[in-house]
């Protein structure tokens, strides 16, 4: 059986779905999976077993360039030759309902009241139906397992296997790590400015935990804002920009990540490697909490069907909170300061 998933975007996002491929695999290993994502989060999904192919699409530069329109359909067409049994939308959005529908007959996603942008409905087959408040996790597993008659527990997903890989990473990364302290990754960045823990927060926190800090940036106001940190403190290095293999890499190869509810955040989780996710505007069931992965809300009242952009109170969360998370983190895993 030839399957393909439409999940386009965004990193934590994927991640998030990402989670279903090993018990899809082990419950139906004849299934053949081809996974179809912004060709800028591809390298997310390589090396993963449990994918047979990764098929790109920039439906982004659509935005700038419409006249492109015509050659991402006709991309997606020649997808479709592969002739998919079924193709299922994990996005829920115009965009990935109306992919699905290119790349095969037979669709299958959310039901119009589960979904943000309710038309995409209209182009399933399959309809399944959650509640959009409900874990993004668990709405992503039951997207992908339902209409395969396929079933993924909490229990499933709390001792699932790490599914992010990487291969032939940067030799230049063992430089930043040490053996001697604690190697913590920070994430100071997101798509919105009041989803990001303050960098003043962020220096303290390196401050008071006396470890081996590495800041990741993905645009230039965020390595300004990581230099300025590095510049106040010895206990922070800013790293150089990392492409997502070798960003696997250094998460896998750290002891901790401290992060915003952003992609590298939840990667740790996709990991299984300890992190401290902080919320502010968006909402913690986002995630999965475990022994070792964790988060910290602000104290403002989250509506997951209207999120407010301009909800800064992640800067209420003290960074004692943070400090003591982390420090009982490292000291219940392998790493001991």
């Amino acid at each position: 059986m030839k399957i393909a998933i439409v999940k386009l975007s965004a990193l934590g996002d994927i991640v998030h779905a990402m989670v279903a491929l090993q018990f899809i695999k082990a419950q139906s290993a004849d299934i053949s999976i081809d996974w179809v994502v912004e060709e800028r989060f591809a390298d997310l999904l390589q090396f993963n077993p449990d994918i047979d192919r990764i098929l790109t699409v920039n439906l982004k530069a659509l935005k700038g360039n419409p006249t492109e329109i015509v050659n991402e359909i006709r991309k997606v067409r020649s997808y479709a030759k592969k002739n998919y049994s079924l193709v299922m939308d994990a996005q829920g959005l115009l965009k990935s309902a109306i992919t699905s529908r290119l790349l095969g007959r037979r669709c299958a996603g959310f039901d119009s009241v589960s979904i943000r942008e309710k038309a995409a409905s209209w182009l399933y087959d399959v309809k399944v139906h959650c509640a959009y408040d409900n874990n993004t996790i668990d709405r992503n597993a039951l997207a992908l397992s339902r209409p395969l008659a396929l079933g993924i527990s909490k229990e499933q997903i709390l001792e699932k296997k790490p599914f992010l890989f990487y291969q032939n990473e940067d030799p230049q990364l063992q430089q930043y790590l040490t053996r001697d302290r604690a190697n913590i990754v920070l994430v100071i960045g997101s798509t919105w400015a009041s989803r990001n823990y303050p960098v003043e927060h962020y220096l303290s926190v390196a401050q008071a935990l006396k470890q081996n800090c590495l800041v990741i940036w993905g645009n230039e106001e965020e390595r300004t804002k990581a230099e300025w940190m590095a510049s106040q403190s010895e206990y922070v290095t800013v790293l150089p920009k990392l492409d997502l293999n070798n960003l696997k890499a250094l998460i896998d190869k750290s002891d901790l990540t401290i992060g915003n509810d952003t992609g590298p955040t939840h990667m740790a989780w996709g990991l299984n490697k300890p992190s401290i996710t902080l919320f502010g505007p968006t909402p913690v069931s986002r995630i999965y909490q475990t022994d070792i992965n964790k988060a910290l809300k602000s104290p403002s009242i989250v509506n997951p069907f209207k999120l407010n952009k301009q909800d800064f109170s992640i800067s209420e969360i003290k960074p004692e909170q943070v400090i003591e998370l982390a420090e009982s983190i490292l000291n219940a895993t392998s790493f001991k300061s």
